[in-house]
C-alpha cells in the first residue's frame, strides 16, 4: 500500500458561517502523517494535527498558513488511524486569532486537541 501525501478522506462540512466552520473527516491509515510515528502503534503526531488545523483554517477562513504565535494548545488524547474526527474552527477578527478543537465524531466528550493561534492578515 502506498502512503498518500498528508491525505484526508471523506471531508464534509457540518456547519459553515463567515468566521466559523465545523468539518468532519477521517485521516486514513495510508496517510503519510502516520509514517514512522510508532509503527507498531500508529498515532497522529501533534505537528500533523496542527498542520491539519492550519490547512483548513486557510481553506475555509482565509488565514495564512504561517502562524506567528500559538496562544495555547493542548493535546488530550492520541488520534489513531481511520478515526472519524470533527474539527471546529472559529476566527476572531478583532484579536486576529483562530480557536480550534478536534474531537471524536463518534465518542461524546472525547477531545483530541484544542487551542488557539494568531494569524496575519492576508
Amino acid at each position: 500500500m502506498t502512503a498518500n501525501l498528508h491525505s484526508i478522506e471523506n471531508e464534509k462540512i457540518l456547519t459553515q458561517e463567515e468566521n466559523h466552520i465545523v468539518l468532519e473527516f477521517v485521516i486514513p491509515e495510508a496517510s503519510d502523517f502516520f509514517d514512522g510515528h510508532f509503527p507498531e502503534y500508529k498515532l497522529l503526531p501533534a505537528v500533523a494535527q496542527f498542520e491539519i488545523v492550519t490547512r483548513f483554517s486557510r481553506k475555509y477562513l482565509n488565514t495564512q498558513r504561517f502562524v506567528p504565535s500559538i496562544k495555547r494548545i493542548k493535546f488530550s488524547a492520541p488520534i489513531r488511524p481511520d478515526t472519524k474526527v470533527t474539527l471546529e474552527l472559529t476566527k476572531n477578527t478583532t484579536k486576529n486569532t483562530v480557536a480550534f478543537s478536534i474531537v471524536d465524531s463518534n465518542v461524546k466528550d472525547k477531545t483530541y486537541s484544542s487551542g488557539s493561534f494568531n494569524y496575519l492578515e492576508q
